[in-house]
Order: C-alpha cells, then structure tokens, then sequence
C-alpha cells in the first residue's frame, strides 16, 4: 500500500510539473493555431506554475524594495505563459498586432527603454482586465507574456507608473 501511495504521489508531481518544461513549440495562441511562416524563428516556451513562482515573486520584490502596488498585482494573477522568440521579424510582430487588434484587445502602453519597445495590450469586460499581453522587442529577439487574472485599469495604471519610474 505505501508503494502504491508513493507512486501516485509521483505521478501527480510529475503531471503538476510538466508545466515547467520548456519547449520549442509557441504556445502564445498567434503563433500556435496560425498557418502563419515564421521563417527562421526560433521559439522556446513555457507555462509559469504560479502555485511554485508565486511566493519567490513576492519575495524578490520585496528585497528589491518594490512598492506594495507590484506585490498586490502578483497576488491577482491566475496563469502566465511566456515564450521568447530568437530572429524573429519586424513583419511578424506587426502582424501578431493586427492579430490582437481583430481579437479586441487593446493597445494601453508602449515603453522604450535602452532601444527595447515594451507593449501592454488588455482585453477587458467591464472594467476588469481579464488578460493581459505583454511583448518585448529587441531587434530579432522578442518576448511575450500572456497573463491571465482579474485586473482593474488602476493596478495596470499603477505597474506602469512604477515601472516608468525606475
């Protein structure tokens, strides 16, 4: 009976974890369910575990000194995948925006630090934020995050005040 115990203990560990496999697969729905030539793009994705990331995100933001505005929006985040991109197109990241332009969501904030573009895009009902794309580009490499929780225009408004900050 113990060996049996351990063993499903085992398998449901494995299946929670197979989550933070990496793979060279998109899993950002453009890039996943689209016909679309990618040419010489190469990707490498995976899904955040946010039950195992949540508690060391606080923590890092804490000893970072990070005001209390960053850790409350933690705390309403429900999934993130994240994917990055090495040489990808220009033409590419145009049209995954016209992509999300048809699929509603909305273009918030463009950040340009140190010749990198950050994009925030919502889709929102109401007036809470259900996911939130968030697209870094830097020449050929890219980075997207697909964060998915319940999100008001404040919590946004307030990240991005305090990343613009710094």
């Amino acid at each position: 009976m113990k060996i049996f115990k351990n063993f499903v203990l085992l398998g449901c560990a494995l299946l929670l974890m197979q989550s933070c496999i990496v793979s060279s697969k998109p899993n950002i729905e453009f890039f996943s369910k689209s016909n679309y030539d990618f040419q010489d793009a190469q990707f490498a994705s995976f899904n955040v575990p946010l039950f195992l990331a949540k508690p060391y995100i606080k923590k890092a933001l804490r000893e970072e000194g990070e005001s209390e505005a960053a850790i409350a929006m933690v705390k309403k985040v429900s999934k993130i995948k994240m994917m990055t991109v090495a040489n990808g197109s220009e033409a590419m990241l145009k049209d995954y925006a016209n992509y999300l332009k048809n699929e509603n969501y909305e273009d918030w904030a463009t950040i340009k630090h140190d010749g990198d573009n950050v994009n925030i895009r919502v889709k929102q009902k109401g007036d809470i934020i259900k996911n939130m794309l968030i697209t870094v580009n830097s020449k050929k490499d890219m980075v997207f995050l697909d964060v998915r929780g319940s999100f008001t225009a404040d919590d946004i408004s307030r990240m991005i005040s305090v990343a613009s900050d710094k």
